[in-house]
């Protein structure tokens, strides 16, 4: 059996007598920074696939709008993008622009059509950043409830130390390696969320200034189109 194998269950048995001798606070610390990091990292994958799908769609509807002659052929075309955000942006702008030319035979009103596209941009926005609210969470309060952890498992060495009569390494060390443990949880559990966070909340704002742009674009068109 090589030195590797040997390290490998010697670390797996260590760490498992370690759980096993923790504290019932312990468990519960340890237990809570898992359900953060699992629950983180379902957050961090769904979000990957809903941006991923966000970023094609709206890549294609863009092409649609920017060739199609008519809002008309536009509000057609965007059912093949239920998945971009723009097409929720472009839905709150055409009922504006029926409900105006429809009664007045023409659009008049710009600033109204303007509050409606940013309310389509607001909602989207709203829509992304669901549950991000989570991953800051956890970023900011897992290294805390690590550090809590740590400080149960020093107390437990000094128990030890107590117990032993000494200060040996032998009673001691059971304390700190279920300090060390939970704070390495803890870190575990931050790290990715903070990482993720920041970089979602960057493509959240980069979806964010292309509706924005979009929504220019749409007032272009509607006034090309239905302007008196």
């Amino acid at each position: 059996m090589s030195a590797d194998t040997l390290y490998a269950l010697w670390f797996q048995v260590s760490l498992f007598d370690m759980i096993r001798r923790a504290s019932p606070v312990s468990l519960v610390v340890l237990a809570i920074l898992v359900i953060f990091s699992l629950f983180s990292w379902a957050i961090i994958f769904a979000k990957w696939n809903v941006f991923r799908q966000a970023r094609s769609a709206n890549a294609g509807f863009l092409r649609a709008f920017r060739k199609a002659n008519g809002l008309e052929v536009v509000a057609v075309a965007a059912e093949q993008f239920p998945q971009a955000p723009m097409v929720t942006v472009f839905d709150f702008g055409y009922e504006e622009v029926q409900r105006q030319v429809k009664s007045r035979g023409t659009l008049q009103n710009k600033f109204a059509l303007e509050r409606t596209l940013q309310l389509g941009i607001s909602e989207e926005i709203a829509k992304l950043e669901r549950h991000m609210n989570w991953l800051a969470t956890t970023a900011s309060v897992s290294p805390f409830i690590g550090l809590f952890g740590t400080v149960l498992g020093i107390i437990d060495a000094f128990e030890g130390i107590r117990m032993a009569g000494s200060a040996s390494l032998r009673a001691v060390a059971p304390g700190l390696a279920e300090a060390l443990v939970a704070t390495a949880m803890g870190l575990a559990a931050a790290i990715p969320a903070a990482i993720f966070y920041n970089h979602y909340s960057h493509v959240i704002r980069e979806m964010g200034a292309r509706m924005e742009d979009f929504a220019l674009e749409f007032m272009n068109a509607a006034e090309r189109s239905f302007e008196g």
